[in-house]
């Protein structure tokens, strides 16, 4: 069975059982909410070493067959350029259609969500490097470490031949006993959608949140079937454009149900190296690169979501000196949030609204219910883009085999 059928049956199931348990009793939703957090936890147990080997002996790799600096480029550019698609689609979607007004809650906050990047930088030098393979949030410390190692191979290779055979042999055991995670964390799904639904119920049952959730969806649809699409034919000249949109069906549940991108992210790797066919060095390094600073879809979504609250608390409409410092508000912080792989879009939100001043330093609240379903939404684009770019990367390197769709897992 393909696994993402494995993940979409285990979804349908959660749902199914969401509403036929009784959710409201207290000691089931705490039950629920545990194997929530459980399936997500156990699907994310082997990233860490399997980027740490996988990137390492990348960089080795790369650096030798001298495609490094060119793989680094295109990634970074990639990266940039779905930023600013996914932005400019979300700020024309939300410019274009005038959403009802929110009514304004009354809840107090008591702690401000922000982002400390004294912190971020710190953390990618901590006091030890065996420190930053412990961080299971946050990759960026991890991947700079093993930048070092295959760096320091590729300058070494005679004397530490032996080194180089570890990388690459760990990189094979963790990515096979990553395969064996990855299948049984598809029966976790089902706990996983099952609380996902309880949490969004609230929001589907009051009206009040739903023309956001259909825009947010529209743009999706938008973006998955017609965009991408049309990037991947234009950039790749590729004659089956859809391909990937298949390949990204799994990573997608996964990362919509969860709201978190890391949880998609071995699903994303699998499905680059097995179902389209990129070799591991430009996979492990690419994905880890978009895993951590390609969060288009946040950047979308918390933009949309800044507007509405503004519209919401005020009947002028949006100068065009506001939409430009949404613009690059929005963008610039977008690469940041790699320390926030769940719930990223919230504390974007938040902080923009703490920027903007004028008193709406708190107003971010007013769509504090709906963050779930939001938040749901903006680690589905981002895990949608990683494998689009990773695969342009993967093309403009001719670091790729041609798999046929009979073939992808």
């Amino acid at each position: 069975m393909r696994l993402w059928i494995k993940y979409l049956i285990g979804a349908v199931l959660g749902i199914v059982a969401s509403f036929v348990i009784p959710m409201e009793n207290p000691a089931v939703n705490a039950f629920f909410s545990g194997f929530s957090e459980f399936a997500i936890r156990f699907a994310r147990y082997t990233l860490l070493p399997l980027l740490f080997f996988g990137c390492a002996f990348s960089i080795y790799r790369m650096r030798e067959t001298k495609i490094l600096f060119k793989t680094g480029f295109l990634s970074i550019v990639s990266i940039v350029a779905f930023t600013l698609i996914l932005l400019v689609i979300g700020l024309i979607s939300i410019l274009i259609v005038k959403l009802p007004r929110i009514p304004i809650p009354s809840e107090k906050i008591t702690e401000i969500p922000n982002i400390n990047i004294k912190n971020l930088v710190m953390m990618i030098f901590p006091f030890s490097g065996f420190d930053s393979v412990r961080d299971g949030h946050y990759l960026l410390p991890a991947f700079v470490f093993a930048s070092f190692i295959g760096y320091g191979c590729s300058n070494l290779k005679s004397e530490v031949k032996s080194v180089i055979s570890l990388l690459e042999s760990a990189s094979n055991l963790f990515y096979n006993v990553t395969t064996f995670f990855v299948e049984w964390a598809s029966v976790g799904m089902v706990a996983v959608s099952c609380y996902w639904i309880f949490e969004a119920r609230a929001t589907f049952a009051s009206a009040t949140f739903v023309p956001l959730c259909v825009m947010l969806l529209v743009d999706f649809i938008l973006v998955s079937v017609v965009i991408y699409p049309l990037v991947l034919r234009f950039v790749c000249k590729d004659p089956r454009p859809f391909h990937i949109l298949y390949a990204s069906i799994c990573p997608v549940i996964a990362a919509f149900f969860s709201g978190d991108s890391n949880f998609a992210l071995q699903l994303n790797i699998r499905h680059g190296k097995e179902s389209l066919g990129i070799h591991d060095e430009t996979n492990y390094f690419a994905q880890s690169l978009f895993a951590v600073f390609s969060r288009g879809g946040t950047a979308l979504v918390s933009s949309i979501c800044f507007i509405v609250i503004v519209r919401s608390y005020s009947a002028l409409g949006s100068t065009i000196s506001d939409v430009s410092w949404i613009f690059c508000s929005a963008f610039l912080i977008s690469f940041v949030l790699g320390g926030i792989p769940k719930g990223g879009s919230f504390v974007a939100l938040a902080v923009l609204c703490t920027l903007y001043g004028r008193g709406f330093d708190t107003r971010y609240l007013l769509l504090k219910p709906a963050a779930p379903v939001f938040c749901s939404f903006a680690a589905a684009f981002d895990v949608l883009s990683a494998l689009y770019g990773s695969y342009i990367v993967a093309v403009k390197t001719k670091k790729f085999d041609h798999v046929e769709f009979k073939h992808f897992i």
